[in-house]
């Protein structure tokens, strides 16, 4: 009996993403004319990729001395915090923005929570580059507020009057919904801008349908990559037979033995090339594999 491999239907990347990667392609054409292309940190969170960019002549910056008027930076899809582009800016560099439009509205809605006068919780990772970059600008308007990793986080926001709540784009839904929950308990105004991105939501929501449905369940994606994490462990918990792999070369035969279903999904930064390699070494192997 052949295996049947089910592909989710939004896996791979985002449309931040795809216009992240599309701009930095754009950018490599300056390599040509002498100049040093470099991305402020890993443009996206996916070795493979960043991978190929250094094959078109795009690398990552290691520090900030190399900076000059012959130098193109990209900011990567993640966003930096406005102070930091300031300074970016004052050393005569060109700026290609590749910040996704989604997290600039997380930007917007931080701000925007200050100047009403709200305490502003932001849930997310502190050490993830987009949340630095929004906690950045809840900075350059004097906001206060705290980040949110887990529920006893939110101890110093209870007190408050006045809290707003925001979240990082790629947040666990759940968890979001958790962190506002236990607010609406203790806050006297509570005012909640869910700036989770749908294509996060999506994706979820697609891992928590189909994990449930197969024998083993794939994620592909970079072990860097806070969403392709938050894929896993919704597969984990779901099916214990799911497995976080970056490439096809990761994949094991006897996590298919007796398989007749199998998922597959991927992080927003995971490439479709990456994918289809998955996807056919799983059905080479499925092909040799009895079931």
């Amino acid at each position: 009996m052949s295996v049947e491999i089910i592909l989710a239907p939004h896996a791979g990347f985002c449309f931040g993403v795809e216009r992240a990667i599309e701009l930095a392609e754009e950018a490599a054409k300056y390599t040509k004319e002498g100049k040093k292309v470099y991305t402020f940190g890993p443009l996206i969170h996916n070795p493979q990729e960043i991978g190929r960019l250094k094959n078109l002549g795009i690398n990552v910056l290691e520090s900030e001395e190399w900076l000059d008027d012959s130098t193109v930076l990209i900011l990567r899809s993640h966003g930096i915090p406005p102070q930091k582009e300031r300074e970016l800016k004052a050393k005569g560099v060109k700026i290609i923005d590749a910040t996704c439009p989604y997290v600039k509205a997380v930007h917007g809605a931080a701000q925007q929570l200050v100047r009403e006068g709200y305490f502003v919780v932001l849930v997310g990772e502190k050490n993830h580059p987009e949340v630095i970059g929004t906690w950045g600008y809840l900075q350059d308007v004097n906001g206060e507020g705290i980040i949110v990793e887990r529920i006893e986080d939110l101890k110093p926001a209870l007190s408050k009057t006045k809290v707003g709540v925001i979240a990082q784009t790629t947040q666990n839904e759940q968890f979001f919904k958790e962190v506002v929950g236990e607010l609406a308990v203790w806050v006297n105004e509570l005012k909640v801008i869910n700036t989770i991105c749908n294509a996060t939501s999506v994706r979820q929501e697609e891992v928590r349908e189909l994990a449930p449905k197969v024998d083993v369940m794939i994620i592909i994606g970079g072990k860097n990559s806070g969403n392709t994490t938050r894929l896993y462990r919704i597969a984990k918990s779901l099916n214990p037979n799911s497995h976080h792999i970056e490439t096809e070369e990761e994949l094991k035969e006897e996590w298919f033995e007796n398989a007749k279903r199998v998922g597959v999904s991927a992080g927003a930064s995971t490439p479709k090339w990456i994918i289809e390699r998955v996807v056919n070494r799983i059905r080479e192997i499925t092909e040799g594999v009895k079931t």
